[in-house]
C-alpha cells in the first residue's frame, strides 16, 4: 500500500483546499493549528477545526494514529493531524502536554525562531540548547505520543533534542543548508545525525527555503533530494511542504512577530517583500506531488524510494509516535 502525506501545511482552511488535497490524493496532512497562542486560545482554534470537520466530513477527519491514515486511504479522505509550531500552548505547565495530546496534538515544535522555555530558536544569536524544562517536556512528549519537532530551532538545541529524546524526532519542514543557506535550513552534520537516529526530515516547498526562491527549478530540488538521501538515507526523508494557501499577509506578520515585539521582524522576507512569496509553478499546491514523483524518478530514485519520500516514510514514522 502506498500513502501520500504532506507533513506540514498552514493554509487558510476551506473546502476548496480540502478538495485540492483530495485531488492530490493526500491521505494525511499535518496541519499547524497554533503559533504563539496560549492554552485558552488553542481551545478556540480547536473549536474552529471542529466546525471544519463537521462541514467537510466527506473530505476530512481528525487523525490520531497511523491507523487513521489507513482509514483515510480506504475512505478517500484526508486525515488531519494537529501540530503546534511553538510550545506556547503548554505555557509553563508540564501537565498541559498530556492535555494537548488528548485534544489531538501529535507534533510540537520546541521553539519558533526565538528562545522559548524549552529550547533556542534559529534566529537567536546564542544557542544555549535544550533547557531543564525542555528535557522534562521531551520526556513527557515521548510518554504521551507527541513528536518533538525542531524545524525552527537552532543547531545545538536540535542536537540536544535528538540526544534527549527516546523516540526519533522530526524536522517537519526545512531543507539542507548546503543547497540554500537560509537560517531555517539545516547543516549536513545535523542531518546525518538525524538520519542515524531514525528521525525524519520533511523537505519544504516554501520559497524562502528554496534555492532561487520562487524561481527554483524542480530538477534542482530533486537533485538536492538525491544528495540529501546519500547523506541521511532515503527512508528518512519525506515532504513537509509548508504550504500557506490563501493566507493574507497579515498572517505571516503574526507568525514572525506574535505578541513579543513592537518593531517589525521580516523573518526570511524583507521590508521590500514582507508578504507571503509566490510558490514555484511546479508546486503551486499539493497537486504538485505529481510533479515531484516524476522529478524524483528522473534523478534516479526507484519507484519504491519515490513512494517512500512522498508518503510511505512518514507513514512508517507515524507507527512509532
Amino acid at each position: 500500500m502506498n500513502y501520500r502525506i504532506d507533513n506540514l501545511q498552514y493554509c487558510n482552511w476551506s473546502r476548496r483546499i480540502f478538495e485540492i488535497n483530495r485531488e492530490a490524493k493526500l491521505d494525511a496532512v499535518h496541519a499547524t493549528i497554533v503559533y504563539h497562542e496560549d492554552f485558552d486560545e488553542l481551545l478556540i482554534e480547536i473549536k474552529k477545526w471542529e466546525e471544519l470537520f463537521n462541514q467537510n466530513s466527506d473530505l476530512i477527519f481528525l487523525g490520531k494514529s497511523f491507523k487513521d491514515i489507513e482509514k483515510a486511504h480506504d475512505e478517500n479522505k484526508t486525515a488531519i493531524f494537529f501540530g503546534f509550531q511553538n510550545c506556547s500552548p503548554i505555557e509553563d505547565d508540564i501537565k498541559l502536554i498530556e492535555k494537548v495530546h488528548d485534544l489531538g496534538c501529535r507534533f510540537m515544535q520546541l521553539t519558533y525562531n526565538n528562545q522559548s522555555l524549552l529550547a533556542t530558536g534559529c534566529y537567536e544569536k546564542i544557542d544555549s540548547g535544550v533547557t531543564n524544562f525542555g528535557r522534562e517536556a521531551i520526556k513527557e512528549m515521548n510518554r504521551v505520543g507527541i513528536v518533538v519537532d525542531m524545524s525552527h530551532s537552532a543547531e545545538k538545541s536540535t542536537f540536544d533534542a535528538i540526544e534527549n529524546s527516546e523516540k526519533p524526532i522530526a524536522i517537519t519542514h526545512a531543507n539542507p543548508a548546503f543547497w540554500h543557506p537560509a537560517k531555517r535550513n539545516k547543516s549536513s552534520d545535523l542531518l546525518k545525525t538525524l538520519g542515524e537516529s531514525g528521525g525524519m526530515l520533511g523537505l519544504s516547498l516554501y520559497p524562502h527555503h528554496l534555492k532561487n526562491n520562487t524561481n527554483c527549478e524542480i530538477q534542482s530540488f530533486c537533485e538536492m533530494t538525491a544528495k540529501t538521501a546519500e547523506m541521511m538515507g532515503a527512508k528518512n526523508i519525506g515532504i513537509g511542504s509548508d504550504l500557506c494557501l490563501d493566507q493574507p499577509d497579515s498572517v505571516v506578520e503574526w507568525m514572525r512577530n506574535g505578541t513579543w515585539s513592537k518593531s517589525k521582524n521580516y523573518g526570511e522576507g524583507s521590508k521590500n517583500k514582507p508578504g507571503f512569496p509566490k510558490q514555484p509553478d511546479w508546486f503551486e499546491d499539493a497537486r504538485g506531488f505529481e510533479n515531484l514523483e516524476s522529478g524524483l524518478l528522473k534523478v534516479g530514485f526507484s519507484q519504491d524510494e519515490t513512494d517512500g519520500i512522498l508518503g510511505n516514510n512518514w507513514f512508517n514514522f507515524y507507527k512509532n509516535i
